[in-house]
């Protein structure tokens, strides 16, 4: 498989950017990992830089017991880093993912997101671990309310909690899948479906995150949250 990607991320209407974004790739094996700082917390971006660090430098096979180590070492990493004056209460939410291969696994935990597209179609996406969430699984209100339900910042599982509780899938890949990583303040304002017609018109990830990112511009209020995207494509080995 060849994989090209592109990676964005802005502090938005904010004074500093909480979210952290990293990618590495080396002899057929990618890691891309997005991770956001809870912005009701001291030291949200401190957060977000230890936990996509660690999980970068753990470079973890696309298995779900590596994924699933690397994340509870960053989480351990942050409750070590939590005994710093004043951090006592830094969070983050984490999202990453390991392909090598047609194999991939992800690993999420908080609001941060991963969409799984193929064959024309949003295929996966992860469950937020969110009480908006909860209240969508009890038809309180529905995914679209998901966007802007007032509730939709108070996250039930974040790293930096001695409750470690992630949700990890495996998954093979085919020509022409696309994945996609982006923080809250990305999907809040580009729907699902217009992700896909985006991705279907797209080239390249460029051109893909551009089209969203011209969607997102028109929709965002004054003071928005910081905004962070990885695009994936995957294609035929030439």
């Amino acid at each position: 498989m060849k994989l090209t990607s592109f990676a964005y991320s802005s502090c938005g209407g904010r004074d500093k950017n909480e979210d952290a974004i990293r990618s590495l790739q080396r002899d057929g094996h990618s890691v891309f990992v997005l991770a956001d700082g809870l912005g009701g917390h001291q030291y949200g971006e401190v957060a977000s830089r230890i936990a996509a660090d660690t999980v970068l430098e753990a470079f973890p096979q696309p298995t779900q017991e590596a994924l699933h180590a690397a994340a509870e070492r960053a989480n351990y990493a942050i409750l070590e880093a939590q005994k710093q004056s004043g951090q006592q209460n830094m969070k983050t939410t984490l999202v990453c993912l390991s392909i090598e291969a047609a194999k991939a696994a992800w690993l999420h935990i908080g609001d941060s997101r991963l969409y799984h597209f193929s064959g024309g179609a949003v295929q996966t996406v992860t469950h937020d671990h969110s009480v908006s969430f909860k209240k969508y699984l009890g038809r309180e209100i529905s995914y679209l309310d998901l966007n802007h339900d007032s509730d939709r910042s108070s996250l039930l599982r974040v790293l930096g909690s001695k409750s470690f509780q992630p949700e990890v899938h495996e998954v093979k890949l085919l020509p022409g899948d696309a994945l996609l990583l982006c923080s809250d303040g990305f999907w809040e304002y580009v729907y699902d479906q217009e992700m896909v017609i985006d991705w279907i018109k797209s080239e390249t990830p460029h051109q893909w995150v551009t089209y969203m990112l011209l969607r997102l511009m028109e929709r965002i209020p004054p003071h928005n949250d910081n905004c962070s995207v990885i695009a994936v494509s995957v294609g035929e080995e030439p």
